[in-house]
């Protein structure tokens, strides 16, 4: 929960059930640890003066680096100064920034983080629909992508393409400028040959016949 905030009781019970909620959501890609209510047991930023998001997200390898952190609002809560002390200080961490606003707040959050210049990675907007809480994404940038690149390191080249030999893609030609004739054609060709040369054969035996008579 923000310093600067209390909310009343039944706000705050329905934030702390969409934080568990998320926290069961982005476990399938990170290592989550949430600051429910008035708990701070995953501090982020400066040792001096950390922050407390709702969600801190780490990579889940050892070194446990900072991913992102996830800023969940309620309907009391966007306004213009938890804007400042909080989505603006999140923002400026070298991790993506995931902000959840209730559906009927959306308008006001972008205008918000419009004139505060503050950088989120995704917009959410949740609802009650019945007994399910639904998730809908309204925004998305590429600074998710750039704060993890630029802490990763630079991208890793693409595979290099192969691509076949000039002799390869075109068919040998003679010295006469000629195209060979292909694999297949070339029993049908002499085939064709040895029929001319027994019709050959056929004309001139007669002759020679008649040359022995003689």
């Amino acid at each position: 929960m923000s310093p600067i905030l209390v909310r009343p009781v039944r706000e705050q019970l329905e934030h702390d059930r969409v934080v568990r909620l998320l926290q069961a959501r982005y476990k399938r890609k990170f290592e989550v640890a949430i600051n429910p209510g008035n708990e701070h047991t995953a501090p982020v930023g400066p040792g001096s003066s950390p922050w407390y998001p709702d969600l801190v997200l780490q990579a889940p390898d050892r070194g446990r680096k900072l991913l992102g952190v996830v800023e969940v609002e309620t309907a009391e809560s966007v306004n213009n100064l938890e804007a400042m002390s909080q989505w603006a200080a999140f923002s400026r961490l070298r991790a993506a920034l995931h902000l959840y606003v209730p559906i009927g707040s959306i308008d006001t959050a972008r205008r918000l983080c419009s004139d505060l210049h503050v950088s989120v990675a995704e917009l959410w907007t949740y609802q009650m629909v019945g007994d399910q809480m639904r998730f809908n994404i309204v925004q998305r940038s590429g600074s998710a992508d750039a704060k993890r690149a630029s802490s990763d390191g630079p991208p890793a080249r693409g595979r290099a393409v192969t691509r076949p030999a000039a002799s390869a893609r075109r068919p040998a030609t003679s010295t006469a400028g000629r195209r060979t004739l292909p694999e297949k054609a070339r029993p049908a060709a002499s085939a064709a040959s040895r029929a001319r040369a027994t019709k050959k054969t056929k004309k001139t035996a007669p002759a020679s016949r008649a040359q022995k008579r003689k």
